[in-house]
């Protein structure tokens, strides 16, 4: 990890000054920088190199619009203006549905329903046009279900499930590995498992489940994102026969088959 006065020597070096200059500039003296830089002499003919203060970091901050993660080594990123975008991400949902006793409903969006949900998701009209309803064990915070679609969650989602998800309402509060069902502008609406890239590159990564080389990772810009909601819950129409029903099956057949072979013929 380069030390705070080679991030300084960068930043020099990335405005194309000279040390004097670079002083001039932050009002220190061109001493002051050159023994942050390279050192100052030692008598066994070393060069030990100052660390700069408070005063002097906060300048280079303000004078060159420095990220000051970059100068402590929490970030790759120099300069302000070319950390991402702050997220325009909406702390809530744009519609709810209720029931006639205010009691929140769950708006079920089913697979037909996908494209006209991308441009509908804040549209009241849209919204009322979807079924929704009431289940008491998803009560605390806004739920959301939806009909998977494809098969890129296989082993864990097939086509035509139906999963629940609560609204993220912050997304620092995404956790890698988890589950979610992301909404964007250009990938419509997708259920992925979520790696947070965004502090670090302003974005998403997202994975799927099934391996068989179809469904490669990708990235979604944070400024994309219209929802997401965290899958809690799901529902499938797939029923798994008991693990063993084939192995005793075949058990079966064999001592039946040694059964007839011990009967004697006639």
């Amino acid at each position: 990890m380069e030390s705070i006065n080679q991030k300084i020597a960068a930043i020099i070096h990335h405005f194309h000054l000279n040390n004097y200059a670079f002083s001039k500039r932050i009002g220190v003296t061109g001493t002051t920088i050159d023994s942050i830089v390279n050192g100052r002499p030692q008598a066994n003919g070393t060069r030990k190199k100052t660390k700069p203060g408070y005063d002097v970091l906060s300048s280079i901050i303000n004078e060159f619009d420095i990220n000051p993660d970059y100068l402590f080594g929490k970030s790759s990123i120099m300069l302000k203006a070319d950390l991402p975008k702050n997220p325009t991400y909406s702390g809530m949902p744009k519609i709810i549905a209720s029931s006639n006793d205010d009691i929140e409903n769950i708006i079920y969006v089913p697979a037909k329903a996908r494209a006209g949900y991308l441009n509908g998701y804040g549209d009241p009209e849209f919204m009322e046009s979807l079924p929704n309803f009431h289940m008491p064990q998803l009560s605390n915070g806004t739920f959301r279900c939806f009909e998977v679609q494809g098969n890129s969650m296989l082993s864990t989602f097939y086509d035509g499930d139906f999963v629940f998800g609560t609204y993220v309402e912050d997304l620092k509060d995404l956790r890698d590995g988890r589950v979610y069902l992301v909404v964007s502008k250009n990938d419509g609406i997708v259920l992925k498992r979520v790696i947070n890239r965004i502090k670090e590159e302003g974005s998403l990564l997202l994975k799927s489940d099934n391996q068989d080389g179809n469904y490669p990772d990708f990235n979604i810009p944070v400024e994309d994102i219209l929802e997401i909601w965290y899958v809690t819950m799901y529902a499938s129409k797939q029923m798994p026969e008991p693990s063993d029903v084939n192995d005793k099956l075949q058990d079966l057949e064999h001592k039946i088959a040694n059964l007839e072979h011990l009967i004697p013929k006639n």
